[in-house]
């Protein structure tokens, strides 16, 4: 009797190992441009918020947003029906709901009332900081060296931006309310990365705009008279702000944060005062000083820096 051949294996060993790094890939090159169109968006809010002025207050104004940013959302979940967190996932959700949606945005919005754009992208900017430190401490995250390197080139570029003057206007009580707002973006971040763990990034996104706005409402009264004798342009501000910088960008920054370490992903803001800088220069014809260019270079490798510790393979 003949002995039967050897059976030759069919599959190609590296294969499955070729496809997962080309999966991981895309998925990379996915996080990074969900990121890139975040910063531009959250940025081009800075100066929406300065453009409206005095047409809407605060209050009515961060309402309003919310309002549109909630009618957008809910839309879309209507549509991709996600699953309805329970418990502990739905409580972090609302608690990040009332710290991020309705407190930063009404804290940013008065603290703008008193700094020009540049200064409170500046000053919300600390948060990535906080956000890191935390995250490193009680997420349990660590502290990798390029994260903290960058980190500390894109914040002085940051200060740098702030010292080169694209705008002088700034006074004790919108330094306060800035810095407020950047523990209230901090606290917002961290609770939203837990609750993340248990959540998708839609749910997260339309039921905290949803709180926000509902811890909004004592506003409404106000809003509907000042919303009745604001200029056309001021509306469509504010319904500018609701969809874009609120319901497109936080959508994505949950799905960026949802895969990715909060203090690597909120260093990745740290850029937001260089595209103030930019934007300012183009929409509000604030020329960019020498030193808010260098300060803005500074930004962007920064963050460059700090995006190598989340490409590092993990043994």
């Amino acid at each position: 009797m003949t002995a039967a051949p050897p059976a030759v294996p069919t599959d190609d060993p590296d294969a499955g190992p070729a496809t997962d790094s080309a999966a991981r890939e895309v998925a990379g090159w996915r996080v990074l441009s969900a990121m890139a169109v975040v910063l531009v968006l959250w940025a081009s809010a800075f100066i929406a918020i300065r453009f409206v002025g005095d047409a809407l207050s605060p209050g009515p104004l961060a309402l309003g947003r919310q309002l549109v940013g909630a009618a957008a959302l809910v839309a879309v979940a209507v549509i991709r029906r996600p699953p309805w967190p329970r418990g502990r996932t739905l409580a972090l959700i609302a608690l990040y709901g009332v710290l991020w949606f309705a407190g930063y945005t009404l804290v940013l919005n008065l603290a703008e009332r008193h700094l020009d754009a540049g200064t409170a992208a500046m000053l919300v900017n600390i948060a990535p900081l906080l956000v890191a430190l935390a995250a490193g401490a009680f997420l349990h995250e660590g502290f990798p060296r390029p994260l903290m390197i960058g980190m500390l080139v894109a914040f002085v570029g940051v200060v740098i931006i702030a010292t080169g003057g694209i705008g002088a206007h700034s006074d004790p009580l919108g330094i306060v309310l800035g810095i407020l707002a950047a523990v209230l973006y901090a606290l917002g971040v961290l609770v939203q990365k837990v609750a993340l763990r248990t959540s998708d990034a839609l749910s997260a996104t339309w039921i905290g705009c949803v709180v926000g706005a509902a811890a909004l409402l004592p506003f409404l009264p106000q809003a509907v008279g000042e919303v009745g004798a604001a200029p056309a342009s001021a509306i469509l501000a504010m319904v500018y702000l609701g969809i874009f910088p609120t319901a497109v960008a936080f959508l994505l920054w949950a799905y960026v944060l949802k895969r990715t370490p909060a203090g690597v992903t909120a260093s990745a803001t740290l850029a937001v005062p260089a595209i103030v800088v930019l934007l300012s220069w183009l929409l509000l014809g604030e020329l960019p000083t020498l030193l808010g260019m260098v300060g803005g270079a500074l930004c962007l490798i920064g963050v460059a820096i700090s995006r190598r510790s989340s490409r590092r393979p993990r043994s």
